[in-house]
């Protein structure tokens, strides 16, 4: 299983994360699939995404979006494609496409079958257990617009994600308080930041933070 968890920031920020999005690929010119939140702002988002990539000789872009309706063709590029990439937003929307598309098991199909998984911000929280850190701290959540009350997600590791953390006494101290009611480890990581899931090894780039059971402790 390979996975990949960006904190967040500009693409710039991201340079040692997309040094080993490269490594993970084990490919010289691999093909990458966009999956934006929504389709409202995904293909400016996209028209980015792509033109930043290019300089890592990403050469096969696909873009796909799930709140939309898409054919059988379309899926199935989108699955053949060597990475497919989680956009931040808005977490609740995401979870609810994903899940309405019929696209939650095909995303744990497609890691399953070897292919590589990357998620920034939202798309991060989407791949942990549920997207409890969606909605916490109470000073810094998404808005739950479309009503979402189960908040199971694709469960492919065993902890918990908060992307954009800041190293302040203010969001350890949050974290710390929520770790105690849930029985995974939490990492809270920076822009720039990223966690890197290569089978069962884990690798942290950053200042990245651990919590569990009212506990904080720094492992990147």
């Amino acid at each position: 299983m390979k996975l990949l968890f960006f904190g967040g920031g500009h693409f710039e920020s991201n340079i040692e994360l997309n040094l080993e999005l490269i490594k993970l690929t084990e490919k010289v010119y691999p093909s990458i699939t966009y999956i934006p939140d929504c389709s409202y702002y995904g293909k400016k988002d996209f028209k980015d995404f792509v033109a930043h990539y290019e300089h890592y000789d990403f050469s096969n872009f696909f873009y796909f979006e799930v709140d939309e309706p898409f054919t059988s063709n379309r899926l199935e590029t989108a699955l053949s494609s060597d990475i497919i990439y989680l956009s931040g937003g808005n977490t609740f929307y995401f979870l609810n496409a994903l899940r309405k598309s019929g696209m939650v098991q095909k995303l744990k199909d497609f890691v399953a079958k070897g292919g590589l998984l990357c998620g920034l911000s939202a798309g991060g929280i989407l791949m942990t257990p549920n997207i409890n850190t969606a909605g916490v701290p109470s000073f810094d959540r998404d808005p739950n617009e479309v009503g979402l009350v189960d908040y199971q997600a694709l469960n492919l590791v065993h902890f918990e994600f908060f992307p954009h953390f800041e190293h302040t006494k203010r969001y350890r101290d949050a974290l710390s308080i929520y770790s105690e009611s849930i029985d995974y480890p939490l990492y809270g990581v920076p822009d720039g930041g990223g966690i890197i899931v290569d089978d069962h090894k884990l690798i942290f780039i950053g200042d990245v933070f651990g919590f569990f059971g009212g506990y904080n402790f720094k492992v990147g």
